[in-house]
C-alpha cells in the first residue's frame, strides 16, 4: 500500500502544471456557479465549457500517471 501511495505521489508531482490548471478551472467553476444568472446565456455556456475542460484535464492527468 505504501508503495502505491508513493507512486501516486510521483505522478502528482510530475504534473504540477496540469494540477495548477485543474485548480484554476475548479476556482472558475465555483465563481461561475455563484455569479448572477442573467448573462444572456453566456454564464451557463462558460460553466459548461469549464466543466468540459475540467473533465479533459482530469483525463490528461490520468493518462500521464
Amino acid at each position: 500500500m505504501a508503495g502505491g501511495a508513493f507512486a501516486a505521489g510521483l505522478a502528482y508531482a510530475a504534473q504540477p502544471h496540469m494540477e495548477a490548471a485543474l485548480n484554476a478551472l475548479l476556482t472558475a467553476q465555483s465563481e461561475l456557479k455563484v455569479a448572477e444568472h442573467n448573462k444572456g446565456g453566456h454564464r451557463a455556456n462558460a460553466l459548461d465549457l469549464v466543466n468540459r475542460a475540467i473533465a479533459q484535464v482530469q483525463l490528461g492527468i490520468a493518462a500521464g500517471s
